[in-house]
């Protein structure tokens, strides 16, 4: 079971993007990689290409981050988290926060 999946909410501990907050878009296997909504945006030069129609130009794009720049937002303790995993009573396994105690979510 993965510590941080899509859709989850995190928070930047490190890097130029240091407490910005926002949503797993992709979990890339490939060096542990994350493409976090709002977070290491850069500019990209493109050049055009009239065969698939594309303009060229300066274009904003989304670039990885690495897992261990970023923790789970927990809401009730408003800041980042760490994530355990933990089997219930019914042998579900589930992730829950250490700092707050509470899941994050049950896998059914």
């Amino acid at each position: 079971m993965k510590k941080i999946k899509k859709g989850d909410e995190v928070i930047v501990i490190a890097g130029k993007d240091k407490g910005k907050k926002g949503a797993v878009l992709a979990v890339l296997n490939k060096d542990h990689m994350l493409l976090v909504d709002g977070i290491n945006v850069v500019k990209k030069h493109t050049k055009p290409n009239p065969n698939t129609g594309e303009r060229g130009g300066v274009v904003s794009k989304t670039m990885p981050i690495h897992r261990s720049n970023v923790m789970v937002y927990d809401a009730t303790k408003n800041k980042g988290s760490r994530v355990g995993i933990r089997v219930l009573k019914d042998g579900v396994r589930a992730r829950y926060f250490k700092a707050s105690d509470q899941l994050v979510d049950v896998k059914s």
